[in-house]
């Protein structure tokens, strides 16, 4: 174990430090570590709840916010690390939900997971730009979705954002060649899914990727759907296994003491001997992005990209 969180302290640069035979291996045949709703650990737990939360649960949030709030804090928290720590940590695949608040006069965007962060979406983008610039061989894949309250007109200028945001860092999903020596040469640093057929007449945003989202709330279950969807065979372009446990609110209330962070860990250790397993490639049996919650506590990373070796 020590030797694993030793190893996720050198997880900066991993893409530029594998090796050379690994270059031309197209970029959905390489196992890329990912994190699952991304932005979490900034939740602002005096914001509104997200449009799409239901009249009821709106109502208890109302009447009995002293209950409802740390629970929310306890179950929807999903990461402790920032942007930048998941970055240095080795995580390339971000999972982004954004949305504009209702009533909010300005066009503001922020991230969410039932309610609000206090990060706001263009400044944290322009933060991972940023680190882009002083990290040139890393190339990482940001998936936007949800897009709560997002009109047209928001959608255009979010998109004219993105573009003056990583310019000729994003890569065309017309390109052919999707390899780590390819996207070198072309400068190329960020595929950017966006989830909303806005996306269509852009050439820089690739459409939604597909997330193997299990649902289930515990290790056992988690696996078991994930196998049944190798039997099935992989995508043909990038995809994601979600290693992320999922409650619903009748095992939260019967749950008092627990959080999303205690479930993880007490199931990571068979989640853990399931993905040392696994095996990267074009098999039908293979993965791809791997994403989970925790990435620091957990040492998801450097699992991942050790399952690169795999195809050597």
């Amino acid at each position: 174990m020590d030797n694993i969180k030793e190893a996720e302290l050198n997880n900066e640069e991993w893409m530029s430090c594998l090796p050379e035979k690994l270059w031309d291996v197209p970029l959905t045949n390489l196992s890329i570590p990912g994190s699952h709703d991304a932005m979490s650990y900034c939740l602002d737990i005096t914001s509104p709840l997200i449009r799409s939360e239901s009249d009821t649960f709106r109502l208890l949030d109302g009447v009995f916010c002293c209950f409802t709030r740390p629970a929310i804090n306890r179950w929807a928290t999903t990461q402790v690390q920032d942007i930048v720590e998941q970055l240095t940590a080795g995580i390339r695949y971000f999972d982004l939900r954004i949305a504009h608040k209702q009533y909010d006069s300005s066009n503001e965007l922020y991230f969410t997971h039932v309610i609000y962060t206090h990060a706001t979406v263009i400044k944290t983008l322009q933060t991972v730009a940023s680190w882009l610039e002083s990290h040139p061989k890393e190339i990482i894949i940001l998936a936007c979705s949800h897009f709560e309250g997002l009109d047209h007109k928001m959608h255009e200028e979010f998109i004219y954002s993105l573009k003056k945001i990583f310019g000729s860092k994003l890569c065309p999903r017309n390109e052919v060649l999707l390899t780590l020596r390819s996207l070198w040469t072309s400068g190329y640093q960020v595929v950017l899914s966006y989830e909303d057929q806005s996306a269509a007449r852009h050439v820089d945003l690739w459409p939604a990727i597909p997330y193997l989202w299990a649902n289930k709330p515990n290790a056992e279950e988690l696996l078991q759907y994930l196998e049944w969807q190798k039997q099935l065979g992989r995508p043909e372009g990038f995809f994601v296994a979600g290693l992320n446990l999922t409650t619903d609110r009748c095992f939260i209330t019967s749950h008092p003491r627990e959080s999303l962070q205690t479930l993880t860990m007490e199931n990571w250790n068979c989640v853990r001997k399931w993905l040392e397993d696994q095996k990267p490639g074009a098999e039908p049996t293979s993965l791809n992005i791997i994403a989970g919650d925790f990435i620091g506590p957990v040492p998801l990373c450097s699992i991942v990209i050790a399952l690169n070796k795999k195809l050597l």
